[in-house]
């Protein structure tokens, strides 16, 4: 672990594509919640203007800042383009952050504070004191049975692998920021967590409480779901294939 490594600068980054809605609400709930932190708007060319409204934001205050990409590439793509611009900056922790409301800024002190013995933080939903509020019985089927299945297949003792509010320290996403990790979907949450496992990083949950959001559309569809499948299910026989190589070669020997 890390922990001599500074944190005493933080950047949030929030991607976004059509969220007017909730962009507004959700910047001054973090620079309420965590004062002193920096704010990263990646915005996807969003034609509902959410771009221009993180602009206007970032004119009335200098720790809020806007990244604008030229279309909608995915939110593994906008995430790691965030975290690069994070790096680039010298930002000691770098914090994943919906933009719609069901990442909770109330929320993130804890994380930060976790972040002290750790060298990765998840915000986990299937923790005990963790809760999700307002989901269908099918999406909350679908989203722990997408981690228990990630669980068998790679062998990580984490409940909440697909949870999105995400901390890290700067030199953990340094390690693996050149790593293959989806760019399309919501995979970027595996890969990056599988990496760090892997790395021997620390990782550790923390209860939080997810709400489905009020405002806009949810990204999650059928395909980013069946490609989350297809993709784990060829890393988990990848990887228990080099785990029956590894034991065969050591009986060998």
């Amino acid at each position: 672990m890390t922990a001599a490594a500074p944190l005493d600068k933080v950047l949030v980054i929030i991607p976004t594509f059509n969220e007017a809605q909730n962009i507004e609400a959700i910047v001054a709930r973090l620079r309420r919640s965590v004062p002193g932190a920096h704010i990263l708007v990646v915005d996807d060319n969003s034609p509902d203007g959410t771009g221009r409204l993180a602009d206007a934001l970032a004119e009335t205050d200098d720790k809020v800042h806007v990244l604008h990409r030229e279309g909608k590439e995915g939110l593994g793509a906008a995430y790691l383009a965030g975290f690069r611009w994070g790096l680039d900056e010298d930002f000691d922790v770098l914090v994943e952050h919906d933009a719609d409301g069901s990442h909770q800024p109330e929320q993130l002190p804890q994380l930060l504070d976790a972040l002290h013995r750790a060298d990765m933080v998840k915000g986990s939903r299937y923790v005990r004191g963790g809760s999700v509020v307002n989901w269908p019985w099918h999406r909350l089927f679908l989203s722990r049975g997408g981690s228990l299945y990630i669980r068998l297949m790679l062998g990580m003792p984490y409940r909440d692998i697909t949870g999105g509010f995400n901390a890290f320290r700067a030199p953990t996403l340094r390690a693996i920021i050149d790593l293959p990790i989806d760019k399309r979907g919501y995979g970027i949450q595996r890969d990056l967590t599988w990496h760090a496992h892997r790395a021997g990083f620390k990782i550790i949950e923390v209860p939080i409480e997810f709400v489905e959001r009020e405002f806009g559309d949810s990204k999650m569809g059928g395909n980013v779901v069946k490609e989350a499948i297809i993709t784990t299910t060829r890393m988990g026989l990848k990887h228990r294939w080099q785990q029956f190589a590894s034991l065969f070669s050591r009986r060998r020997g």
